[in-house]
């Protein structure tokens, strides 16, 4: 360990003594890469950026701060990766996750461009060499985690660098009451007191404006160059049904539409995650289990089967998923509520990243509201910020009691318009609505006159006339509203408790274990203020089957020789990629071969003009890949 430290004293000493001479080699390996659609075009492989990209990149460029808010496969990395190639030194990206640095260091390298990270996985031999690269200014970009950056040995080390940029990703992490928070965010404003004259750029896809307003903040980004692309991910389909044995709608739906494909199903606790992995091998289907209390070994070998192989199942609490790069992930499940609209729309945006069909599906029901709000309410939270965590959980639970399009409720919330979408299930299956005023004020009626404290089942049996022991032991079947709501089922009445709840006229009270309380609202009901329709609980959803013909359709093609072409290439990606040692997608996206399939080129020249087929890639797979298509058309 001495050795190495001498030697990485000495290397800083030449760093000096050789810091003209690195700047002139430094701006000589870069000056083949003149601007940033040249870079675009040769290294990433596409024609034209996208939306606010530009824009944002030439900002970066020129030395300016930014903070970046696209939505996921929006194109958030190519804000700071193609700045850090084209501005001089090299470009620091603060990551959370080593998993995720890892994937994209990987993917960079495979484009040719002189990528590395520093975490724990690497030897002291290993981060002494990929210091002496960045002191060397071999380096376009470093990945770091946010506890070894603000360390101080970490800080002298860049002190000595040319520094291009600081990219801070995942930024929602610096919001302290976010679900993804992580304490070494909040330290990242050091960055502009120590280095006052590098630009920094933090980037997320999930920001409400409160949590816009807490990073440009925290992060002192105040004078920062701000891009909020629009939310919409109009490849997802959006379906939210009530819960009614979830384990085997679970079944159901993949079975149904995604039998062959990789999706990610998310639980709220760590024993339901092994339970719903273990229940689906059982089977037939290759599901894995991730969560925090996995010993870290298998978590790290679930998730690289997950990214390396195709159709791979990963069973998961939120512990999983920030920053993953697969794209290919055609199904995002959640067998329970997320705390949170923030928390659901980062979840299901890692579906679709290529842009591909992509569904997001969930099961809900009032339990998930009752846990959510005991966990807000056990929390360590100030009681500001539990009356923000409850106002998000009802907001989320209005998305899953909507008769309107789910989009619109969606993008609604971060301050985005859209029509109805026409890919949702109460678009393509309309919700009808009905007068539902007098069954809401018997229902708030009774909750306040059996004391608000009891619970939906309790209540529905007074409301039904059932004679339970304990109907009677309260003596709640001497009241007049005992028997009185006899006009709707069991199942009706409890779509008017739920819906009641998620509109504010109810609320769940953790404190007295689940029992439902009327607000300010609800009184006013009772009142009679106003009318109130109610949506009516749809019949499931069709049968939808998505094969790799139908994805060709989509995208344009519904010729049966694409198809087989895209099967082929997909299984010599897979062949190149169990050789090679990378996830299939580093080597091509699906939609990259997709547009293979349809176009067929015979030629390099042809080959090179389909997105996503860069200079390196066309000299590491070119030929290979213009084999298989022509052999496919023999």
């Amino acid at each position: 360990m001495r050795a190495l430290q001498d030697g990485l004293s000495h290397l800083r000493t030449s760093r000096i003594k050789a810091r003209k001479s690195t700047l002139i080699n430094c701006a000589s390996a870069k000056s083949k890469l003149t601007t940033p659609k040249k870079v675009l075009r040769t290294v990433f492989g596409y024609d034209r950026f996208r939306g606010h990209q530009e824009e944002t990149i030439n900002h970066v460029i020129q030395g300016g701060d930014a903070f970046v808010l696209m939505p996921t496969g929006g194109g958030k990395s190519l804000c700071f990766q193609i700045p850090a190639m084209l501005r001089h030194g090299v470009g620091i990206v603060v990551s959370p996750l080593i998993a995720l640095m890892q994937d994209q260091v990987m993917a960079l390298t495979e484009l040719g461009v002189r990528a590395a990270f520093l975490n724990s996985t690497l030897s002291a031999e290993e981060s002494w060499d990929v210091k002496r690269q960045m002191l060397a200014g071999d380096l376009d970009l470093l990945y770091i985690a946010p506890e070894r950056l603000v360390m101080h040995s970490t800080m002298e080390l860049l002190s000595d660098v040319d520094i291009a940029l600081f990219a801070i990703d995942e930024a929602h992490c610096v919001s302290q009451w976010g679900h993804d928070f992580r304490e070494e965010y909040l330290q990242l404003s050091i960055l502009h007191e120590r280095f006052p004259n590098v630009p920094r750029i933090a980037l997320t896809a999930t920001a409400d404006a409160q949590t816009r307003s807490e990073i440009v903040e925290r992060l002192n980004l105040g004078g920062a160059r701000i891009t909020i692309a629009g939310f919409d991910r109009p490849n997802i389909r959006y379906r939210i049904a009530l819960k009614d044995n979830p384990k085997r709608q679970l079944l159901k739906f993949i079975s149904d539409e995604h039998p062959k494909d990789s999706g990610i199903v998310y639980c709220l606790s760590r024993k339901k995650t092994e339970e719903v992995a273990s229940w689906l091998s059982d089977r037939g289907w290759t599901a894995l289990p991730y969560h925090a209390g996995l010993d870290s070994d298998i978590r790290r070998t679930n998730q690289e089967r997950f990214l390396r192989e195709d159709g791979i199942i990963i069973v998961a609490t939120i512990a999983f998923g920030m920053g993953i790069d697969k794209p290919d992930v055609r199904f995002v499940a959640h067998l329970d509520l997320p705390k949170s609209i923030e928390a659901y729309y980062q979840e299901t945006g890692r579906a679709g990243r290529d842009g591909l069909p992509a569904d997001a599906w969930m099961t809900y029901g009032m339990i998930d509201v009752a846990i959510h709000s005991q966990l807000i309410d056990s929390s360590d939270a100030d009681e500001d910020h539990k009356r923000l965590e409850h106002r998000r959980l009802s907001t989320l639970l209005g998305l899953c009691e909507t008769a309107s399009c789910r989009r619109q409720v969606l993008l609604k919330y971060f301050g985005d318009e859209s029509g109805p979408c026409n890919n949702c299930d109460t678009c393509l299956n309309p919700v009808a609505t009905w007068d539902g005023t007098l069954a809401a004020r018997k229902a708030i009626y009774l909750v306040n006159a059996t004391g608000q404290r009891f619970g939906t089942v309790h209540l529905i049996d007074v409301m039904l006339g059932k004679d339970t022991e304990r109907v009677k032991s309260f003596e709640h079947d001497t009241l007049s509203a005992f028997g009185r709501g006899q006009e709707l089922t069991e199942r009706e009445w409890a779509s008017v408790f739920r819906q009641l709840v998620a509109r504010g006229y109810l609320a769940v009270d953790m404190e007295h274990f689940g029992s439902i309380k009327v607000t300010a609202t609800g009184y006013q009901v009772l009142q009679g203020n106003g009318d109130i329709h109610l949506r009516k609980d749809p019949a499931p959803v069709r049968k939808h089957k998505k094969s790799a013909a139908e994805i060709l359709a989509s995208a344009g093609s519904s010729d049966s020789t694409s198809a087989r072409i895209f099967s082929t290439l997909r299984a010599l990606r897979t062949e190149i990629a169990k050789t090679t040692g990378v996830p299939p997608y580093v080597i091509f996206h699906d939609a990259t071969l997709l547009a293979m399939a349809e176009d067929r080129p015979s030629t390099l020249d042809e080959m090179g003009l389909i997105s996503g087929v860069g200079e390196r890639k066309i000299e590491k797979y070119g030929d290979v890949f213009l084999k298989a298509i022509a052999e496919s058309l023999t």
